[in-house]
């Protein structure tokens, strides 16, 4: 069926809108890169952009040689992998026990953990919880309070109930217990589930730089979204420079007299921004098939 022209029109003008969206978000990491490839005091004078006018990969020697950030980079992803497949396996085995109706006490559980979703106890009752049970200054603070959710319980319940009971039946009819069936059917089935879920998981770990600022004392304990709230509200240098990265850095040449707070700030943004972009296009297939779970039967 031919179009006609006021459809055409229309097709243009959503074209011209999600090319003006794409554009409006691309361009901050676009500008971030140049200034982070670019020297610090040419950045200061204005007028870049797209790309570098004054190239120098010094900032990200600076970034990368600071011991606090290495430190914090194996802190953010250790807890980004521990965090994310150790809350995916909590709230996956609750949500699917929960599924038997013939479960004790099953209706109560279930409004008692909504509840939870519904009503939090507030910061200071949570942070005496967490003194209590010796998590502060720790690296287990990142982990244990954020293993179970109830949102992604219901989600993930919703997902099982979506299963045909058939198959349960017959594995059951086979001798396959409650563990196996876990195991052989419904973790298999829910891979979509699992991928989206864990996506949002493993970007909420990642993206956190509040348990780090308030619930860690210990600068090796620290977060790289941490430290890097701590560099944006930084007003100097000497927080991010040491003696021996000074010393580093002018045997390869390169002038400390070029590097600003800005451009160290935009490589230290870029360098904790890019790994967590890369993992979206692995999980795209995954995408939009689980976040549509809970809104439309499988």
């Amino acid at each position: 069926m031919k179009s006609t022209a006021l459809e055409r029109a229309g097709q243009g003008l959503i074209m011209f809108l999600l090319a003006l969206m794409c554009i409006s978000i691309l361009y901050p990491f676009i500008y971030m890169l140049a200034i982070s490839l670019n020297s610090g005091t040419d950045a200061a004078k204005g007028g870049v952009y797209l790309w570098p006018r004054s190239f120098t990969w010094v900032n990200y020697e600076i970034v990368l040689g600071n011991e606090v950030i290495r430190n914090a980079y194996l802190v953010t992803i250790a807890r980004t992998v521990v965090g994310t497949f150790g809350g995916l396996a909590v709230t996956l085995a609750a949500a699917y026990g929960l599924t038997y109706k013939q479960l004790p006490f099953r209706n109560g559980i279930l409004t008692y953990i909504l509840i939870t979703m519904l009503f939090h106890g507030g910061l200071v009752p949570f942070y005496i919880q967490l003194v209590k049970l010796g998590l502060t200054n720790t690296f287990w603070v990142y982990i244990i309070p954020g293993l179970f959710s109830a949102w992604n319980m219901f989600v993930m319940q919703k997902f099982i109930f979506g299963i045909p009971e058939a198959l349960f039946e017959s594995a059951e009819l086979d001798g396959a217990g409650p563990l196996r069936i876990l195991l052989q059917i419904v973790i298999p089935l829910s891979k979509p589930m699992l991928a989206a879920l864990g996506l949002f998981t493993a970007v909420g770990h990642w993206n956190d730089w509040f348990s780090g600022a308030f619930f860690v004392t210990d600068r090796n304990l620290i977060p790289v979204q941490t430290f890097l709230q701590q560099l944006l509200s930084a007003q100097d240098l000497s927080s991010v420079l040491s003696n021996n990265q000074d010393q580093e850095a002018l045997a390869r040449g390169s002038s400390l007299s070029n590097i600003t707070l800005m451009s160290v700030k935009m490589a230290t943004v870029m360098i904790s921004a890019l790994p967590i972009l890369t993992v979206y296009p692995f999980l795209q297939k995954y995408f939009v098939k689980g976040v549509l779970i809970g809104s439309v039967k499988g």
